[in-house]
């Protein structure tokens, strides 16, 4: 696409930024469906994200994506914000308007699409989470909006949890979310023939430090149906490769990302994606993570 005076910048701003996939995302979305647009990764140093967001409002850009580490700093930084992503505490995706910009949390949507297109269910299912961070915590609350019967919240600092856990259910007006410390995964091992869904919401496993997992004891994963790792770098990790020894499927996080960044691509050029433009975004993420 030749760029001229008339074409619209969007971008992603965090800290790293050089890892990202997203331009792929957006950039192939434009080109499919002649929108004159172009997408860029900002690298935001810490300390100015605030200077940042001004900037590109000044600057005109039309919308931003957010990646670690801003997803909470540029709360303050917004004339409004979605009720979601209010709820949640996070804000991924930007959208330009009068005085500033909208905070969205397409991260939320981006994996219900995700895992609805593998076939996954979440209501009245028992789910186990690991981690409570900020991924954890928009994972909890997605599975409390959609009717999870039972979520086991499991992470190494269980204050950390409880906190989540009581303010997701107090959000949603639910008491599905239980807090327990990882290492009384053993109490849900020991429950007889139960099987979860266990979505692994932590950094751990992901590249260069391939060869760890939350959990690596094999009758954890005797009781996984399904696993899911909100990780797509490596294309294959522990927790999966472990998950699919025992017997359980298993998928990554490339699917999150893609439609996380659909929807903000939606929300930016008011249009809905054809699905055959979803699938020729989602064969160029693939190739390029195998190459």
């Amino acid at each position: 696409m030749e760029l001229c005076g008339r074409t619209k910048v969007y971008g992603i701003i965090g800290n790293p930024i050089e890892h990202t996939l997203s331009p792929v995302i957006h950039n192939t979305l434009a080109q499919d469906m002649g929108i004159e647009m172009v997408y860029v990764p900002f690298h935001v140093e810490e300390g100015q994200i605030e200077a940042a967001v001004k900037g590109a409002y000044g600057l005109h850009v039309y919308g931003m994506n957010v990646t670690v580490p801003y997803k909470r700093d540029v709360l303050s930084c917004l004339v409004d914000i979605d009720i979601h992503a209010k709820q949640i505490g996070a804000v991924n995706t930007l959208a330009r308007t009068e005085g500033g910009y909208i905070g969205y949390n397409t991260d939320f949507s981006g994996l219900w699409c995700a895992m609805k297109s593998d076939g996954i269910v979440v209501e009245n299912e028992e789910i186990i989470l690991l981690g409570a961070g900020g991924v954890g915590r928009m994972v909890a609350f997605m599975c409390a909006i959609h009717k999870a019967a039972k979520v086991y919240l499991l992470n190494r600092n269980i204050e950390k949890a409880q906190q989540v856990a009581t303010e997701v259910n107090k959000i949603v007006g639910t008491e599905c979310i239980t807090a327990m410390p990882l290492l009384e995964y053993e109490k849900l091992v020991q429950e007889g023939n139960r099987k979860y869904l266990v979505i692994q919401c932590t950094s751990i496993g992901m590249s260069p430090d391939t060869e760890r997992a939350v959990i690596e004891d094999e009758a954890f994963y005797r009781c996984v149906k399904t696993g899911y790792d909100l990780i797509y770098t490596p294309w294959e990790t522990k927790f999966m490769r472990l998950v699919r020894a025992n017997g359980g499927m298993a998928y990554n996080g490339l699917k999150m990302l893609l439609y996380q960044g659909i929807d903000a691509f939606e929300i930016w050029n008011g249009c809905k994606v054809p699905q055959e433009s979803v699938n020729k975004v989602y064969e160029k993420l693939q190739k390029q993570l195998r190459n």
